[in-house]
């Protein structure tokens, strides 16, 4: 069984290709065989993907409101990718603060450039601290 951390990478992988290509849809069932997610980690997968698709512009607005000098569509699709996650697990679920931060640093680790983990801590560290 697939976990949550390997769900939240499908989550960032189906959001990138959202970003890439009008025929987005058509990449979900592929990739999440290839990251063999299955069954309740599916459904939480696509629970997190139309999660943020649905709240997009909310969360792109919210973000943007603590990115400073850049604003999301200026960020690499990574990037945004799994900040739009965290801001959307911030927002919109139950989920610990903590775990949300860890998991975004993480990914950022793994996924983008060297910069990235400390940026993305510091936007959703300032968001957690607006929500308060």
């Amino acid at each position: 069984m697939a976990t949550r951390h390997q769900v939240r990478q499908s989550v960032i992988a189906l959001l990138y290709a959202f970003e890439l290509n009008s025929q987005h849809n058509a990449f979900i069932d592929e990739i999440l065989d290839e990251k063999k997610i299955r069954n309740e980690q599916k459904n939480f997968t696509l629970n997190l993907y139309h999660g943020i698709l649905d709240n997009l512009d909310s969360i792109d607005q919210t973000l943007n409101t603590f990115l400073n000098d850049n604003k999301i569509a200026a960020l690499g699709h990574i990037e945004r990718s799994i900040l739009r996650l965290g801001a959307y697990e911030l927002l919109f679920t139950d989920t610990p603060n903590a775990i949300i931060i860890n998991e975004a640093i993480e990914l950022a680790k793994e996924l983008a450039n060297d910069n990235s983990p400390k940026f993305i801590n510091g936007v959703l560290d300032s968001l957690i601290k607006a929500k308060k």
